[in-house]
This record gives structure tokens, C-alpha cells and sequence, in this order.
């Protein structure tokens, strides 16, 4: 069985359990902190050098992280994972954008203002630059979702997941998506999925220790 060193308010980590939790595989879950430093403990760095999660444990002692590299490994081989060349290239092409466009700047938003006590205030000069970059991505997710029921392949793929994640948060730390409606549907749409979860679910045979 896998362990997965999560953090159950952790977007990131919430790509991983929806994941795992649309696939039905079992997992031991251990719930760490960041905001307590659990993730720069010696003995967890030895297992993630870069002291974030998700990290899965996938044999002892064999560690993968990053969210969309786990996501590739538990999907692979089953419909979540797009098997035709251009539409597994099209997956990390979405994948990428999910880390470098959406993640840095809706995520960001939603860990300093809705994690961080006194964020708002802490980062006050960086929050015009993400609410401008995040609109942009979304911007970008509504022109591809006008016309387009999922990412990839016309199914609910990884790509889904990885972008649901951050996406169904935004609204949480002050981004409007009224004017994205191709995105709100395409978010409802997501819910509605065999084995989705929400956030803040904890599975009986996922128990943290």
C-alpha cells in the first residue's frame, strides 16, 4: 500500500488524494504541516531533499514527489492517463501550465491569504501581480473550456485534476469567476465524477497516523 505524506489544506497534496481517490487505490495516509515546519524535519528531508508535499512513498524506502509526477504514476495504465502520443503531449502541455501560470499565482493567493494569519498584510505588494497573472490563466482555461468540455482527449483526465485543484479554490482568496463561466461549469462538472472527493474529505482507509 502507498503512504502519502500529505497536507490535507495543501492544493497540491489534494491533486494526489483526488487522484487516488477517482482510481479507488488505498492509501496510508500521514498528515504533515508545513505551516509547523513538519516538512524540514531532518528525517523527512532525507526522504524530499526539497522538504515539500505531496510525497509518495511507492516502495520502502522509494520516494516520488511533485503533485503532477505522482499523478503520472498512480494513473498510468488506466483511463486517467492519456495513452496517444500527442494527447499525452497535450496533457503535460496543461500540466505545465497548471505549475508555471495557475499554481504560482492562485495558489500563491490562496496559501498567504487564506493559510497565513496577517498574509494579506505580509505580502500586500505581490497580490496585484497574482490577481493579474491569474485572471490571465484563467482567461486561458475559459477560451479552451468554451469549447471544450475537459483538457484532454474530450474525457476527464489527469490534466483535470491538476488544474481542478487550485481552480476550485480561487474564489476563496478574491478572484471573481463570474466572468468565466465555461470554467464554473467545467468545475460542477468535476464534482460530478465517479470517486470525486472534496478537500477537506478523510477516507476511512486513508486514516492519518
Amino acid at each position: 500500500m502507498y503512504t502519502l505524506y500529505s497536507m490535507q489544506r495543501s492544493g497540491n497534496s489534494y491533486k494526489v488524494r483526488l487522484g487516488l481517490a477517482r482510481l479507488g487505490i488505498p492509501y496510508r495516509r500521514v498528515e504533515i504541516d508545513i505551516l509547523q515546519g513538519e516538512s524540514r524535519t531532518p528525517e523527512f528531508i532525507a526522504m524530499n531533499p526539497s522538504g515539500q508535499v505531496p510525497l509518495l512513498e511507492v516502495a520502502p524506502n522509494r520516494h516520488l514527489a511533485e503533485s503532477n509526477a505522482i499523478l503520472w504514476y498512480v494513473a498510468g495504465g488506466t483511463t486517467l492517463a492519456p495513452e496517444g502520443r500527442i494527447e499525452r503531449a497535450e496533457a503535460m502541455q496543461w500540466m505545465f501550465f497548471e505549475q508555471h501560470s495557475l499554481e504560482p499565482n492562485i495558489g500563491a493567493a490562496y496559501f498567504w491569504l487564506c493559510l497565513i494569519k496577517g498574509g494579506r498584510d505580509l505580502q500586500g505588494h505581490a497580490i496585484e501581480g497574482w490577481m493579474e497573472n491569474g485572471y490571465r490563466a484563467l482567461g486561458v482555461m475559459e477560451m479552451h473550456l468554451s469549447k471544450h468540455d475537459y483538457f484532454v482527449d474530450k474525457r476527464f483526465t489527469i490534466a483535470d485534476i491538476a488544474l481542478y485543484a487550485y481552480t476550485h479554490l480561487a474564489h476563496q482568496c478574491d478572484f471573481d469567476l463570474g466572468r468565466y463561466p465555461a470554467v464554473r461549469a467545467w468545475l460542477e462538472r468535476i464534482a460530478r465524477e465517479p470517486g470525486y472527493v472534496p478537500m477537506d474529505f478523510e477516507p476511512h482507509m486513508a486514516a492519518a497516523e
